[in-house]
Order: C-alpha cells, then structure tokens, then sequence
C-alpha cells in the first residue's frame, strides 16, 4: 500500500510539472472545463465512493485551496478529520476478539466425537472424564453444544440406535449363525446345504447336504454340531437364524438346552445373517460356480474341502489377513522355499513356507548333519 501511495503521489507531481509549462489561457479553459464535467457528474452521482488512494489525494491538496473553493469540494472538512480519526485507529488499533472463552481447537473436537459415537453409553460427564484422562480440559456444557452441532443425541438416545452392525460386532464372542446354501447340480436338481459359522473367528462347518432337508434332519445336524464344538459350545451365547420353517421348536431346544438363545432375524432381512450370507457369495464365487456339481456325494466332498481350504489356508480382511485356525501371536518368518499345494484339481491353491534344506557333503550322512 506505500508503494502505491508513492508512486500517486509522484504521478501527481509530474502532472504538476507539466502545467507549468502551460500558458494561462489553456489553464483557466481546462479549468472551466473539469468544473463543468464536476457538476454534470454530481446530477448524475448522488454520493460517490471514495477509494482510500482518493481520499489521501484530496486531504493532502485541500489544504492549498483558498477558503472559498473548499467549499465546493466533494467532502467536507469534517470529513476530512473523520478520515485522519480512522487511520489513526486503524494504525493503533488491535485484533478484534470476540466476547466470552476462544474457540475448542479441531482436535479436541475431533476427538468428542469420536469418543461419543464409539461409546454410545457414555454422558458428558463421562466423556468430560475420559478427555482430561488423556490430558483435556473441557467443560460438559460446551461437549453438549460440541455434540448438538454434530448432530449426535445424549447418550441415552445413542444408545437405543444400536444398529444389526453394532450387536454382532460386540457381542461377535459369543455369536453363531448358520443358514441355508442351495447349489444346483448337473441335472438341474438342488442341494441344500446347512451350515453354521462362528461369528469371532468366521470358522464355517459345514454341517449337511441334502435334496430334501426336514425340520428333524436339522435338528439332528444341531446336535452334531454341539458335539463337535465341544467346551467351546458353552461359550455361544446367541444363535443368529432366519425364519425358515425347517427350524423348528426341536431345533431351538437344542441349543436352549446348551444355554444357547435363538435370535430369529426380521422378515425379509437377509442382512440381519450378513456374515452368514457372506459366506454364500464367497462359496459360490471361489468353488461351487466354478464346479460342475453331480450329486450330494460330491457336493458334500467338495464343500468339506472348501471349507477346511477357508479355516486353514484362506486369509481374511476382518482378521487382520490371516485365517481363522491361525494364532494371532505366530508370525512365520519368511523362508527360501514357498511351496503350493492344490486342492479340487487345482481349483484352489494353499501356499506354505518351508525352511531351506542344507546340501550335504558328499562325506556327510543325514544323522552327522543334524
């Protein structure tokens, strides 16, 4: 801005200069000639706006104008001292703050919400606890309006909005699901196929094939289940069905009698079983589509494989890319020697490390080497 001020200011001294060498009588007509423009101007422009370059020019030259003509000016000299009144503060003045405390910073924001939407129980005050836990110190009124502003209600209505997603995911430990499976075989006649998946550690059973399941063939295949399962079967609190009528009352009182409680899903509501109906689009995609199915025999062989090949030796996003039989804590370290093993005619390939063998000396026998 002083550089601009400079070089109006210059431009005006050399506009000086060169009037000098003017004679009088172009003077006074050029003269004549701006006031007459001036006031064609002011019928025309009731009040003009002044920039602040403007304003400078006309404060510093209205000194040198004899009373009289100051009065025919575009300001007055009160406006003149309003204009001195305002750089002076401009000049002077500071940073305008608004009333009352500064503003949260975006990352104490950021982290109300999410300690609200992740723990739909918790109040303000309990939030208030957790955040000077980690080293905040927030008034609960002011995580109330953070929270209204985000849209998310007080933690008794968090809670009720508990979605399908959210039970499984908390209560995934102790979850069974299991659902039906129907495949098409080479003659156009449909096999079912029954199975049940641990919800935790998405572990699949496959449990029976059949072309004509009944009420007592599931229940039966339920007990087969708890005996294969085990200890571990007292560990399932819930079991996740739909609304099938070959799952019985006999069906549900197999698992009762575990200490297990059926939870039926909503009408129509496949994604209610999502991890179940999953499964069925993994199956089909990665085997029995690719597959040329006969008869149960085959069927039953073939998903036995398959599902021994997705416990064992399949890696899934929702474990961290490992699969269900493998221990979190074993990392294999990396081998010489990647070995593949096929399974369903090269249908499905497994991969295992192996340690890389030592070649021996021609002197050297196996038991000297180890």
């Amino acid at each position: 801005m002083g550089l601009r001020r400079l070089c109006l200011i210059f431009c005006r001294l050399l506009g000086c200069f060169l009037l000098l060498g003017r004679s009088t009588a172009v003077s006074n007509a050029e003269i004549l000639v701006l006031r007459h423009e001036v006031a064609v101007l002011r019928r025309q422009i009731e009040r003009p706006r002044l920039s602040w370059a403007d304003r400078a020019v006309l404060s510093a030259l209205a000194r040198h104008l004899p009373p009289v003509l100051r009065r025919h000016r575009l300001v007055t000299p009160g406006t003149l001292l309003t204009w001195h009144r305002r750089l002076v503060r401009w000049k002077w003045g500071q940073t305008p703050t608004g009333p009352g405390r500064p503003p949260l910073a975006e990352e104490t924001v950021a982290l109300i919400q999410r300690l609200a939407r992740e723990n739909p129980t918790w109040g303000y005050v309990r939030i208030q606890g957790e955040l000077r836990r980690l080293g905040h110190r927030v008034a609960a009124a002011t995580i109330r309006r953070v929270l209204r502003r985000s849209g998310l209600p007080p933690a008794p209505q968090r809670a009720s909005q508990q979605t399908w997603r959210t039970f499984l995911r908390s209560q995934a430990h102790t979850l069974l699901a299991c659902d039906f499976m129907h495949v098409e075989t080479v003659f156009l006649r449909r096999l079912y196929v029954l199975f049940a998946m641990e919800i935790k550690t998405r572990r699949v059973h496959v449990l029976g094939v059949t072309a004509r399941p009944t009420g007592a063939w599931v229940t039966q295949l339920a007990r087969n289940l708890l005996m294969d399962l085990g200890d571990r079967g007292g560990c399932f609190r819930f079991l996740i069905r739909d609304r099938d009528s070959k799952f019985t009352a006999a069906f549900d009182a197999v698992f009762a009698g575990n200490g297990t409680a059926v939870i039926p899903t909503p009408p129509q509501s496949p994604w209610s079983n999502a991890f179940a109906e999953r499964w069925i689009r993994t199956a089909r995609a990665e085997c029995t589509d690719r597959l040329l199915i006969t008869g149960e025999r085959h069927l039953r062989a073939v998903l036995t494989t398959y599902a021994e090949h997705y416990n064992t030796g399949r890696a899934h996003r929702s474990l961290g890319l490992r699969a269900p039989d493998d221990h979190p804590s074993v990392i294999p370290l990396p081998a010489a020697v990647v070995r593949r093993r096929q399974l369903l005619g090269g249908l499905l390939n497994e991969y295992h490390t192996t340690p890389p063998q030592r070649l021996l000396h021609p002197q050297e026998t196996p038991s000297s080497a180890a």
